[in-house]
């Protein structure tokens, strides 16, 4: 399994990649493994406010459907629309051409409630 590190980790297997206060928000390779084939994925609209821990959409897989949860809160600037013609990017990518969403942090101090790379990886491991 993938954990890069220099990533935040949310425990319901979203990431974060933040630059100048941009949060980049994606599933992690352990949750698109645990989906199998991922066929459609609903995004948010840009210019939303999120919450953290609030859901934000779903990803629909061979498999099942599952909730995501916002990492952190703030407003939503930014969607990756190729996923709506390209749903298996996030399987193929997760962490790059896979990303969901980008979200202009209202509260950077939530990071610190992420997980690094080792502890998330001690999370799926155990």
């Amino acid at each position: 399994m993938n954990v890069p590190e220099g990533l935040r980790y949310s425990s319901d297997h979203e990431w974060v990649a933040v630059e100048d206060g941009i949060a980049r928000v994606g599933i992690t390779d352990y949750a698109q493994d645990a989906l199998g084939d991922v066929v459609y994925v609903d995004l948010p609209n840009a210019g939303a406010q999120i919450a953290a821990a609030d859901s934000f959409g779903e990803v629909e897989s061979t498999k099942s459907v599952s909730e995501l949860y916002a990492p952190v809160s703030g407003e939503i600037v930014m969607v990756n629309d190729e996923l709506a013609d390209a749903p298996e990017k996030l399987n193929e990518d997760p962490y790059g051409a896979g990303w969901i969403l980008a979200i202009r942090m209202s509260d950077p101090a939530e990071l610190d409630g992420l997980l690094d790379a080792s502890a998330y990886a001690a999370l799926t491991e155990g």
